[in-house]
Order: C-alpha cells, then structure tokens, then sequence
C-alpha cells in the first residue's frame, strides 16, 4: 500500500505522515528530510548549484538512510545524524531551489521509489502523487493559509532557538510557494485523482482522523472494484 501526501510548505504533511504512519504501522518516508540533507550537504561544500558537474559528483558522495529511534525518525547522512541542523533558515532557504536541480531529483526520486517498493507506506513531499508514486492507492493534497502555515513554522524555529521575525516567515512561505510552483521539473501541483483536505485551524488528530476516513473509502472503493472485476 502507497499513501502519497503532497501540499505546499508547512501545510501539517509531515506531522500528520509520522502519525498516521504509526497508526496503520507502516514505514514513514520524510523525503523533504531527503532534500533537507542534500541541501546541507551542498552549503557545507558551497557547491556551486550552476555546476552540473560538480552536482552530480557530490551526489555520487552522499548516502541516505533512515533509523527510528524511540518511535522518532531520524536521517543519517553518510552515517551521522545531523538532527535540526537539516531545519535551519539557511537550509530552510535553499532546498527549494536544490530541489528544481534535475540530478537532485532523479537521484532522490530513484530512492524514495526503491524504498516505496519494499514497504507499506506514508511518503509526503511536493510531487509523490504525481512524480514519484503515480500509482499510489491513496492521494491526498493537504493545503493551508499562508498565515497559518507561518504561525507553525515559527513555533518550529522557536523551538530549536532560532530567532526570525512572522512577516519574514510569511515572505519566505510565499517566495518558496511560487518557487515550488513554477520549478521545470516536476512542479507542485495537485494530482488530478488526488483529495484536497484544508488543515487550516484543524489540529493533528484532527487531520488524521479525516485521512483515516480518506483511506478507509479508497479502500473500500478498491475492494467494490476488485469484486467486481473478478465476477
């Protein structure tokens, strides 16, 4: 089973993946947390993102793997875990711009499909239902105001003592929205056989029960159609 979970920055997938992930018992797949870490990667090395060259042999360097610990998903990059460093504003910043880089994406999507076929599971990002898992069973495009996902993503800074001002969020949300929009490949677009849920003022569980209740009816559907075809 493949639930795929697509929407703009802050709109809640990420948080609601690892929950609903954790419910059903299947693996959680954070491939932001995947753009995350070569985004780190390429400012550590100030990679030059104009060079091809140099992109794809950094990219040939870097290893990607996923641990629970204590119920937390964490991202080891070539073994260590770099823990908040992969949500800092520096990276925070860069990623969207990393992730329109076509060997970026063809490297991470060729992973995140390898993992995809040998597990149940929740994957979220910008284009898992229309790029990365086309054939997911479950689809849904998770939405919030502008206003909303800043809020969170201030509670997020402030928890791990970065200091940054709500307007300054707003204007990045809103740069990294049209960024995430309009990038060559693979765009941040809504598939068309996917369920808009709008998390604005709904909390976690909220969302995860109206998921659950998403999922539940595809199932369902599925199965009808099953019978039906074997008749």
């Amino acid at each position: 089973m493949q639930i795929a979970i697509d929407g703009p920055a802050s709109a809640g997938k990420s948080t609601v993946a690892k929950k609903l992930a954790h419910n059903l018992n299947y693996m959680y797949l954070d491939t932001g947390a995947m753009y995350r870490g070569v985004t780190l990667e390429f400012l550590k090395d100030d990679i030059d993102l104009t060079n091809e060259e140099l992109i794809s042999q950094k990219l040939k360097n870097i290893n990607l793997t996923f641990e629970t610990v204590d119920n937390q998903q964490h991202i080891l990059i070539n073994g260590v875990d770099k823990g908040q460093e992969i949500r800092s504003v520096a990276v925070t910043n860069l990623v969207s711009d990393v992730a329109s880089i076509k060997q970026v994406r063809e490297f991470l999507v060729a992973e995140q499909r390898r993992i995809a076929g040998k597990h149940n599971v929740v994957m979220d990002g910008r284009d898992i239902g229309t790029t990365v898992l086309p054939n997911a069973e479950v689809k849904v495009f998770m939405l919030a105001s502008v206003e909303e996902r800043a809020q969170r993503r201030l509670l997020d800074y402030q928890r791990s003592g970065e200091e940054i001002s709500l307007s300054q969020i707003e204007k990045d949300i809103k740069s990294r929205d049209y960024k995430d929009q309009h990038r060559a490949i693979s765009p941040l677009v809504k598939a068309t056989d996917a369920v808009e849920l709008d998390t604005t003022s709904l909390s976690i569980d909220e969302v995860v029960e109206k998921l659950k209740k998403i999922i539940e009816k595809k199932v369902k559907k599925a199965s009808h159609l099953l019978v039906f075809t074997l008749k």
